[in-house]
């Protein structure tokens, strides 16, 4: 008869936790100090006001990430414009190739030389894009 009157207990349902956080405070701000403590709240992007507050309180670090599109948009597109390079590169050599199976001495070493040119300005175009990237790097990314 004892076994009937006792609770069954149940497995279902959330586990207790083994140190709850049961102990709670309130503070009271103005609408100045409310709006800066809005703006460090957004700024840290963290998804909970307590954890924020409690992060505050005991001086942990509170971490906060930039995403700069226009950065990313920048490296994508340096990104597709070296992989054009390593393209040309390839034809680069398969000309030669050709030129030299197909063509008399005189003939290749003429396209040669145009090709050599060509290959000049190509140089030249890359210097500067390189400039550009370490000029972008320093104004917006802080890297020196």
């Amino acid at each position: 008869m004892e076994e009937k009157n006792r609770k069954q207990i149940r497995k279902t349902g959330r586990k207790p936790k083994i140190d709850p956080a049961v102990h709670r405070y309130s503070i009271n701000l103005n609408a100045e100090d409310n709006a800066k403590f809005l703006a460090l709240f957004d700024h840290s992007e963290m998804k909970a006001i307590a954890h924020f507050i409690t992060a505050c309180i005991f001086q942990k670090t509170v971490k906060t990430v930039k995403i700069d599109m226009d950065a990313i948009e920048y490296h994508e597109k340096l990104t597709k414009f070296f992989g054009q390079f390593r393209g040309i590169a390839t034809n680069y050599n398969q000309i030669v190739r050709l030129l030299n199976a197909n063509f008399s001495e005189k003939k290749a070493s003429a396209y040669l030389y145009k090709l050599e040119k060509q290959t000049a300005e190509m140089k030249e175009l890359l210097l500067k894009v390189l400039i550009l990237t370490d000029e972008f790097e320093k104004k917006y990314l802080n890297k020196e």
